[in-house]
């Protein structure tokens, strides 16, 4: 990583979720001038506190991304956001849309208003590969997001802030995720209720997380979405290998732990994608990266040396169907190394 964080005044919404976290633990290495860390969740701030508390660099701010005068108070001298608050369960979106508008919308452009307002030098997004080609309400309205962050490289005028975003697939172990389920359900006993054995999912660790959102913030120049390229996993698969790796733990015999097919929920895909086909014509790819230009010509013409090799993104499908698809022992490999992580 070069210097990108080091001295710098850091802000992160959503700071209290476990990639929260996480990213802040990661920028403390970077040496940064202070990390800001705002959630409406209590609790949670507290637990960034506790785990936190010998770190003075670290500033715990109660507020919501949706009260745009909490945010102007808390942006004050800040030179990096990195955005990661927002409404991400897809069934309690759908039956709460408009909740997820002004969290996921409204919020967002409040966050593109006070950045602008005090010529922060970048803006990351985190957003969610249920963004390409939404079915639900949650993709859709993190879809907006991007359009929105995306967009604020036009209008900005003079003012000097870069606005980019990343898309995850799922991240392994995050809260509200299907791995803390499935170990909840065996702890009890079961059963393990999988929407659909065949479902498929793209699949990314906590730390690669991490890594997408702090290297895209360095080589970005306004407008991008970059995503990792990501395995998937058949959720069905996912399941026996939870159980046949974790259920001892729980003091429980695989074979008692059975598996029970719930059927999919309001606005769930069979499969996900990582980009749709338009987006594809003005995508480019390294090694580790897709990287998707925007639309908006006076945006994508904007010189971009950070990855001026990188070429042409030449794939046709970026389905999870069609995706590197993780088997049962390398599921069970990830497992362990998460299960290591839990014990540390």
């Amino acid at each position: 990583m070069d210097k990108t964080f080091t001295g710098k005044n850091i802000f992160i919404t959503g700071g209290a979720g476990s990639f929260g976290k996480a990213i802040v633990e990661q920028l403390l290495e970077e040496d940064p001038n202070v990390i800001r860390v705002l959630d409406h969740d209590e609790e949670g701030l507290f637990s960034v506190e506790q785990k936190f508390s010998r770190d003075e660099r670290i500033r715990t701010l109660v507020g919501d991304i949706r009260d745009k005068d909490r945010l102007k108070r808390a942006v004050d001298g800040i030179d990096i956001i990195i955005h990661a608050a927002a409404l991400k369960h897809v069934n309690s979106c759908e039956y709460n849309p408009f909740e997820a508008v002004k969290t996921n919308i409204i919020g967002t452009q409040n966050i593109i208003d006070v950045a602008m307002d005090e010529e922060v030098e970048k803006v990351m997004l985190t957003s969610t590969d249920k963004a390409a080609n939404p079915t639900n309400v949650m993709g859709t309205s993190k879809l907006m997001a991007e359009k929105l962050i995306v967009a604020a490289n036009y209008y900005k005028g003079d003012r000097k802030t870069v606005f980019s975003c990343v898309r995850f697939g799922n991240v392994i172990g995050s809260s509200g995720s299907v791995i803390p389920l499935f170990k909840e359900q065996m702890r009890r006993g079961g059963p393990v209720t999988v929407t659909n054995p065949d479902m498929t999912r793209f699949i990314i660790s906590m730390n690669e997380a991490v890594k997408l959102v702090t290297k895209s913030v360095e080589i970005s120049h306004g407008g991008e979405v970059f995503i990792l390229k990501m395995p998937a996993v058949r959720v069905g698969t996912l399941a026996e290998a939870m159980i046949e790796e974790l259920s001892r733990g729980y003091d429980r015999k695989p074979s008692d732990i059975k598996i029970k097919n719930i059927g999919i929920k309001a606005g769930e895909k069979m499969h996900e994608d990582l980009m749709t086909e338009e987006e594809l014509t003005r995508s480019l790819e390294t090694d580790e990266f897709f990287i998707i230009l925007p639309q908006i010509k006076e945006v994508s013409e904007i010189k971009r040396p950070n990855y001026s090799q990188a070429t042409s993104t030449k794939k046709l499908s970026f389905s999870s169907k069609d995706a590197n698809m993780l088997s049962k022992q390398e599921i069970k490999q990830i497992l362990q190394k998460e299960k290591l992580k839990d014990a540390l």
